[in-house]
């Protein structure tokens, strides 16, 4: 490896890696607060999963807002906001479209006060597999009237398009076009039987967040225990030998036992 690592006390991984490690902000249950008070020490990163529909929301009201801030300013804490996921900016549905991006703007201006690190979006397919929609080019026109909105309003570079169960070929000349950032999800390339090592030598540089998250009988999201043999230190070299360039590496879990175990592996490969 081309960094090291000193452990004390505790053996914190935090501020010692070639990244900024995070997770999500759903490990204990508890609300968004009480999740980064939890996590505040343990990583340098908290994933916001947001969400916000007719029946039930979790947006921050201004008072959680101020205490994340707070936090984040004594922990050295960032942010990546992941917007919210019921959201067709590529629908076939011109109103649908524009709720979808009026949706995503309205995270973008509620999280502004967190400098949020990056913003996680995803361009879903109007239904689930390689190809996304039965009409491509509308589709992809979508996205990208969808992205010029979008962009008058947050850094191109901090909008990370994040890779899905469809070809991400299919929507690379938008995040080029639009000068977009990529969050490459490994844990997604596992699930759908796609070489993750592809994937990182095309869209590496251009990636700001990686999430990462084991595959177990079918289903993602598990510790990274569940990660093929070696891929976790071939992935750690990897980001620790290049040119030096601020990321976010997102253990994508939604559990306390799943986090710990996973901490702990990483703090194994790097002994």
């Amino acid at each position: 490896m081309s960094f090291e690592v000193t452990f004390k006390g505790d053996a914190s991984l935090k501020n010692r890696l070639p990244f900024r490690l995070g997770t999500t902000s759903y490990i204990i249950p508890a609300d968004l607060k009480a999740n980064v008070a939890f996590l505040a020490d343990k990583v340098d990163d908290i994933e916001l999963v947001l969400f916000e529909s007719h029946e039930i929301s979790n947006l921050p009201d201004a008072a959680t807002l101020r205490a994340l801030k707070e936090m984040a300013d004594r922990h050295d804490l960032t942010y990546t906001v992941h917007l919210p996921l019921d959201t067709w900016l590529g629908h076939a549905d011109a109103s649908v479209r524009r709720q979808s991006v009026d949706k995503c703007l309205r995270v973008i201006e509620l999280t502004a006060l967190l400098n949020p690190f990056a913003y996680i979006i995803h361009f879903h397919g109007d239904h689930r597999g390689e190809s996304p929609s039965p009409d491509l080019l509308r589709w992809q026109e979508g996205h990208r009237h969808a992205v010029e909105r979008l962009i008058q309003n947050v850094s191109p570079e901090d909008l990370c398009v994040e890779t899905l169960d469809y070809p991400y070929q299919l929507i690379e000349d938008i995040v080029v076009d639009y000068q977009l950032s990529v969050c490459l999800d490994i844990g997604h390339h596992l699930l759908n039987g796609v070489a993750p090592e592809a994937c990182l030598d095309r869209y590496l540089p251009r990636t700001r967040v990686l999430h990462l998250h084991g595959v177990e009988e079918g289903h993602d999201h598990r510790s990274l225990a569940c990660l093929p043999d070696g891929l976790l230190t071939a992935l750690v070299n990897r980001l620790g030998s290049g040119p030096e360039k601020p990321r976010v590496l997102t253990v994508e879990i939604f559990d306390e036992e799943a986090l710990n175990q996973s901490l702990n592996i990483l703090r194994r490969i790097l002994q």
